[in-house]
């Protein structure tokens, strides 16, 4: 307990830090989901015109369980994909066949462009917040389980409203998806949390650097555990990556070895299931689209964490502990304004990444992941002032220089053959 007051008294929350968060300025996501839900049919229609012939659909339009490691490189993953700038990605997403190029200026496109780009936009600014709310309650409350928990649970809140208000269909499971949903949602409760306790020790920035070595993780773990052998171009994009996150943690500030090692730890769990998961089989009738996919694994992932925070910390959520934190100077009200804006966040920004999906091909909303990593990067090191060196900028260039490298190869590999 003694310990716990020297950590709670060392900080205290400013309530100046929420005073540029206006009311009127936080993205409605409710209306967002039913007006993205609803589309117009000649959309959709063009939408899955255009990527049937990359990806594996359902006769629905949605994703199945064969298309694994398209819906892997979702939010939760921190996509490898990289590209120039949003731009790219918005042309990327609205691009049609050729054979309708002449269209290109009709007013559904332009529609749909005018959609992603505000979606891509509501993505990145809900993931900013996330990551500025959680790191602030992160600071005063050091109780990374129980702070997942939370955040969980307002997803579990958020799922079950939107089902009972019929903003998007329930799902249907089958015995043979109980296996994969679970393994997917042990992995992703232990990247999610991993990365929490991270971002509780380090700077926000230094943990989606060091977040930036996913991809040699997933070559290593396709060459082990699937047999895949890299070409040499992309054990040359490898390089980069790695010598660029161990020059920015030998310059970095805030380091220390389990933020670090937490860090890590979350690119070993999410890679290690992006590639198992290619052995997952199901089939298609059986398909859960991506929405529903990632809304049973929040569930899950609620489920699963209570019984751990409870054994590992303790009831920490009661008003006895209010008590007690605001005894040690802590403004109670403030801590919980966040709690609450940091959990909505955190479903929030997934939710919307998943329509992306829904939307746009993997390697598109690849490429959107990854330039929201450097968006992130550049808004917790302007908000929260972290000192930055000449050489710890290098490193932090560096490894997202390889990132992108790693992404053209992929890229190139990736487009289809023509004759």
């Amino acid at each position: 307990m003694e310990s716990c007051a020297l950590a709670l008294s060392s900080s205290t929350l400013n309530p100046n830090f929420l005073k540029h968060v206006h009311r009127n300025n936080i993205p409605k996501i409710i209306p967002l989901l039913q007006c993205c839900c609803s589309s117009s049919s000649a959309v959709l229609s063009s939408c899955n015109n255009n990527y049937r012939s990359t990806t594996s659909f359902t006769t629905s339009g949605l994703y199945s369980f064969r298309s694994y490691n398209s819906i892997l490189n979702g939010p939760f993953l921190f996509s490898k994909q990289i590209h120039n700038d949003l731009e790219v990605v918005v042309r990327a997403a609205a691009s049609v066949p050729a054979e309708s190029s002449d269209d290109s200026t009709s007013p559904a496109k332009i529609g749909r462009t005018l959609q992603l780009a505000i979606m891509f936009g509501v993505w990145y600014l809900l993931n900013i917040y996330f990551n500025i709310f959680n790191k602030q309650v992160l600071k005063v409350f050091p109780y990374p389980t129980t702070v997942t928990t939370f955040q969980f649970g307002c997803g579990t809140i958020m799922i079950l409203i939107m089902w009972a208000f019929k903003l998007h269909p329930r799902p249907k499971l089958y015995k043979s998806q109980i296996v994969p949903v679970l393994m997917l949602a042990v992995a992703h409760t232990l990247g999610n949390l991993l990365t929490n306790i991270s971002l509780g020790r380090v700077a926000v920035s230094f943990t989606h650097t060091i977040k930036a070595m996913e991809p040699f993780f997933t070559v290593l773990f396709s060459a082990l555990l699937l047999s895949e052998r890299p070409s040499l171009w992309v054990v040359s994009s490898l390089v980069p990556i790695v010598g660029g996150v161990a020059l920015a943690s030998f310059t970095e500030a805030s380091f220390n070895w389990i933020g670090f090692g937490s860090a890590m730890a979350s690119n070993v769990t999410n890679q290690s299931r992006n590639v198992l998961s290619k052995k997952f089989m199901v089939r298609k009738e059986e398909a859960l689209d991506n929405i529903n996919l990632f809304s049973v694994m929040t569930i899950l992932c609620f489920i699963m964490l209570v019984p751990c925070a409870i054994l590992l910390e303790g009831l920490k959520l009661t008003p006895k502990y209010m008590q007690f934190a605001a005894s040690q100077g802590i403004n109670v009200k403030e801590l919980c304004v966040r709690f609450v804006l940091a959990g909505f966040c955190f479903h929030s920004y997934q939710q919307v990444s998943y329509m992306i999906l829904h939307m746009v091909s993997p390697v598109t909303h690849a490429v959107g992941n990854c330039v929201k990593r450097v968006v992130v990067i550049v808004s917790s090191v302007i908000f929260f002032q972290t000192p930055v060196s000449p050489v710890n900028s290098l490193g932090t260039g560096l490894a997202l220089a390889g990132v992108f490298m790693y992404s053209r190869v992929k890229r190139i590999k990736s487009k289809p053959k023509t004759d």
